[in-house]
């Protein structure tokens, strides 16, 4: 490809191909994967999207398992808790990320705090500080803590305490980064000090404010592949589109401009990293497995992008009142090769130790072939053994639609 007043084209086969590389899903799946696997893996498609929701098993678990089936959840605790070489933060969401990156989420504390500060003042008055370096107080004697631990029985009635400050400052010191998720226990948030948290060698970095938008955007960048100014903003949810907009206008000379053809055939202008291939050839065949994405993975987390690339329109229905729902609850989307190729809505009775399956749905075009069935069913069996259960079991409507 050349940078500069040449534009390249993107067949749709091929945009597609470009974008599951770089975010994990043309790995071997099967390829057995150690801890620094694991961090590479993280690394490369960025973070992780942290939440509760347990279905089938926890989207963060969920995410790392459609890439390697090899993959355990002890593997992710070992590197956040133990090695912490991954800490927890905000990007678009509530996401696992690579403590390497934290001397940029620096900059994201100090946006964080000017807002917060702003809104807080007019809604509590200024006396909240004090109540607030009460919390850090106690933790910095007392070591981790999590919000359900301080109980107002410890504090005179009254005051402060009624608008549970306790959880309001834990909140507050972990999104301007005093304070660190530590661990998690049955999935609930243990705050520590960062100091205790954090690695020396990543906390005491500093970036300047150029250099932090600059990997911002460049970083987003070799993730996605290729594309708009939103877009690179929107990746990590940390600069603003007006930056990532200014930062691609200013490094214009050194970016490629590629138009992207989308599902339905369309141009689509973006930029590129120079050096990015064309040729389909040159970036590795998905593989031909069916596999089951999560509703948070983030090859789907920019919804109109993969509207645009894979012509699959996915939206989570947890929110939508039950009538209104097109699917369901919770619903898994399917991806066979670069293909998205159907939904299957499904929850882990643990209890009964069962997969249990509701409802599939194909997307149009797509073939309930003998071949593709098989491979839907060794999937759904993995599926279950990594969510802890035995056994599938389908529904007697299971395809009806």
């Amino acid at each position: 490809m050349h940078s500069g007043g040449m534009t390249t084209h993107l067949a749709n086969s091929t945009a597609r191909r470009i974008f599951l590389a770089r975010q994990g899903l043309s790995d071997p799946p099967g390829v057995a994967m150690g801890n620094d696997g694991l961090l590479d893996l993280i690394r490369r498609i960025g973070f992780v999207q942290v939440d509760s929701i347990s279905t089938v098993e926890r989207a963060h678990n969920m995410i790392l398992f459609s890439r390697n089936q090899t993959f355990r959840p002890e593997q992710l605790r070992q590197l956040l808790e133990d090695d912490r070489a991954l800490f927890e933060h905000w990007t678009h969401d509530a996401s696992i990320i690579p403590t390497e990156f934290f001397p940029y989420w620096k900059h994201f504390f100090l946006r964080k705090e000017a807002r917060i500060r702003e809104r807080w003042v007019k809604w509590r008055g200024e006396n909240y500080d004090s109540a607030f370096e009460e919390t850090l107080a106690h933790i910095t004697e007392n070591g981790p803590i999590m919000s359900r631990d301080m109980k107002a029985d410890d504090h005179k009635s009254g005051g402060w305490w009624q608008w549970h400050p306790n959880k309001t400052a834990l909140e507050y010191f972990w999104q301007t980064g005093k304070l660190s998720i530590h661990s998690r226990r049955n999935f609930q948030k243990v705050y520590d000090l960062t100091d205790r948290v954090i690695p020396d060698r990543h906390r005491e970095a500093e970036v300047s404010h150029a250099e932090f938008v600059d990997w911002a955007c460049l970083s987003a960048l070799e993730r996605l592949g290729f594309a708009t100014h939103g877009e690179i903003a929107a990746f990590w949810a940390i600069v603003t589109p007006e930056e990532a907009k200014a930062w691609v206008a200013d490094n214009l000379d050194e970016l490629e401009q590629v138009t992207i053809e989308t599902v339905d055939g369309k141009s689509r202008p973006s930029v590129a990293l120079p050096g990015l291939s064309t040729d389909p050839d040159d970036w590795p065949d998905p593989p031909g497995r069916v596999r089951v994405l999560s509703p948070f993975d983030p090859v789907l987390r920019d919804r109109n992008r993969a509207e645009r690339l894979f012509g699959f329109s996915y939206r989570i229905e947890i929110f939508v009142p039950e009538p209104k729902r097109q699917y369901g609850y919770y619903v898994f989307p399917l991806i066979e090769g670069e293909r998205m190729i159907g939904r299957i809505d499904m929850k882990a009775d643990r209890k009964a130790g069962t997969l249990n399956v509701r409802k599939l749905w194909w997307e149009p075009k797509v073939r309930a072939s003998a071949g593709r069935m098989e491979k839907l069913s060794s999937e759904l069996a993995r599926i279950a053994r990594f969510a802890g259960v035995g056994e599938v079991v389908l529904a007697d409507d299971w395809l009806e639609v």
